[in-house]
């Protein structure tokens, strides 16, 4: 009779295992040891132009719609997961910002008192990361009403939106980076690049061919900032009023 404690079985879905990797999810039998080879590794894998997050600019540069349809239906391997890419995009504008102290130009609100609403927008501008998520809600919700004959969910528009609205800070923050090394004010042409730029994205993500899918993408987009900001006005004063 076969000794049944012998056996080997995968740890993440506990298939029996025959080999090296599991047939059934792929993963290895034994782990590599993390050390120094290991570490080069992952940094090269996150920084070249085959996987990962220059990868991913360089694609959603040149193809967003085909891109991220991909990712959808395809393949979602080949580039940084959306939620991460959005977050490591505002870092990168928060830091930037930072670091060369340009204007910041992407939500900037302030009427030098201490109201609610200030504070909230002062929440948003430390907070890019959380706060395009916030704001790729209301986005989001206008871009299925312009585009509901397509088949494409909310969630799915999210993601879109994710990578998308990414970009538009790394835009912001290349040109506030340039504004403030050349020290020739810019930075309002990054956030018109950025605008048009998401509103390209959006449109060829539904139908490339179909012109008027862009200015629906942009109107989408502008109502939906606008309803953000308006938003967060509104629970500002409410709050203010009930004090």
């Amino acid at each position: 009779m076969q000794d049944q404690t012998s056996e080997a079985y995968c740890k993440k879905c506990e298939t029996k295992l025959s080999g090296s990797y599991c047939f059934n999810c792929g993963s290895p039998v034994t782990l590599k040891r993390i050390d120094r080879k290991y570490v080069f590794n992952e940094i090269g894998s996150v920084l070249n132009f085959d996987k990962g997050i220059l990868y991913t600019i360089k694609e959603l540069l040149l193809r967003p719609g085909k891109t991220v349809q991909e990712f959808i239906v395809e393949d979602r391997n080949r580039i940084v997961k959306p939620i991460v890419f959005i977050i490591v995009c505002s870092l990168i504008y928060t830091l930037s910002q930072q670091l060369f102290e340009f204007e910041d130009g992407y939500v900037n609100y302030s009427t030098g008192d201490t109201t609610t609403t200030s504070l909230i927008f002062e929440w948003v501008s430390g907070n890019y990361g959380y706060a395009n998520i916030l704001m790729a809600l209301f986005i989001g919700f206008w871009i299925k009403v312009f585009f509901r004959k397509y088949s494409y969910n909310f969630f799915e528009i999210l993601i879109l939106l994710c990578f998308t609205m990414g970009m538009g800070m790394l835009f912001f923050a290349v040109f506030g980076a340039i504004e403030s090394l050349i020290n020739v004010k810019i930075l309002d042409k990054g956030a018109l690049l950025s605008f048009f730029y998401i509103s390209w994205a959006i449109g060829q993500f539904f139908n490339k061919k179909k012109l008027f899918n862009y200015v629906k993408a942009f109107l989408a987009y502008l109502i939906g900032f606008v309803t953000f900001t308006l938003i967060v006005i509104l629970i500002g004063f409410l709050i203010d009023y009930l004090k």
